[in-house]
């Protein structure tokens, strides 16, 4: 039960990596040329695309998107990150930390859907090649990206909402390096059942869902594949080779901190995972994308 009579908190305090203390500034400056790399990989593939008539084409568009969804996502938790290291740790208030989470998940979430969507187009460009341009029009891909950012907002606005609602009355110390979800209803003073029951229904149409759609859409182009020529077919990889590289890293790590039980303390482990699909996803995108996509790479030369 939560007492009434007790203070609400007003603000969190994020401790980071204690157990790194000693290697704080190497940390610093690894994070930061990451950040700093990410930021710039990115943005050369939003120019790219938004510039070059070469990339005028359903793939690049959506890469262009996803590209915006890893800015986004690292800006918002990377430099508060940086701070926690410098200062061992650092404070938000209770609407930053709501507004923080809120955008992580939110984004989050827009991507999942997003890797969805770029199966989707390379499953019609490989399995229905003749129908491809009619089908992938300039109008179903507005479509597209415009349901992908919506749903990612709006669910995500749902579990933030049931949050914001808990009470908070001490501690207010979050073991972790932003404010993610299971760290702040292990703070709460209220009964969380029910919004770690919702958190995990909703899982299911963001997380799980697009990623066995991924999933089934690449058993087909790989069964599609098989049947054509060696020539096409060395083709054909190389255009599903960069994205699949992408979905089974990021649902990789998404899939192990938030669907995989905890057993014992696995704080640590988690944080390790969460830098994953945080920091080094979004810096890995716009490599593996570049350096496995001839168009990309002649468009940046």
């Amino acid at each position: 039960m939560f007492d009434y009579n007790q203070t609400r908190v007003t603000e969190f305090q994020l401790l980071g990596f204690p157990n790194l203390y000693k290697l704080r500034f190497l940390l610093f400056m690894l994070l930061l040329a990451i950040y700093i790399t990410t930021l710039t990989g990115n943005l050369v593939i939003i120019t790219m695309v938004s510039t070059n008539h070469n990339l005028q084409s359903p793939m690049y568009f959506f890469l262009s998107h996803l590209s915006s969804t890893e800015i986004m996502s690292t800006t918002n938790i990377i430099p508060k990150m940086l701070q926690v290291l410098l200062l061992e740790a650092s404070t938000l208030s209770f609407t930053e930390c709501m507004t923080q989470f809120y955008f992580f998940s939110a984004l989050t979430n827009t991507e999942c859907f997003l890797l969805a969507v770029m199966s989707y187009d390379r499953y019609l460009a490989i399995c229905n090649p003749l129908r491809y341009t009619s089908i992938m029009n300039f109008k179903l891909c507005l479509y597209l990206v415009f349901l992908s950012w919506f749903s990612g907002l709006f669910v995500t606005l749902i579990i933030t909402n049931l949050i914001s609602k808990l009470h908070f009355c001490g501690p207010n110390i979050i073991d972790h390096f932003f404010c993610d979800l299971f760290p702040l209803l292990k703070l709460s003073c209220s009964d969380t059942f029910m919004v770690e029951i919702q958190a995990s229904v909703f899982s299911v149409p963001v997380i799980v869902i697009p990623f066995i759609f991924i999933t089934a859409s690449y058993i087909i182009i790989y069964l599609a594949i098989i049947k054509i020529s060696s020539l096409e077919r060395q083709k054909a990889f190389s255009t599903c080779s960069s994205h699949l590289v992408v979905v089974c890293t990021y649902y990789g790590t998404l899939i192990s901190v938030y669907l995989v039980p905890s057993k014992g303390d696995s704080v640590n482990i988690k944080k390790v995972l969460s830098l994953l699909y945080i920091v080094v996803t979004p810096l890995l995108n716009p490599i593996i994308y570049s350096l496995r996509n001839k168009e990309i790479k002649l468009a940046i030369v």
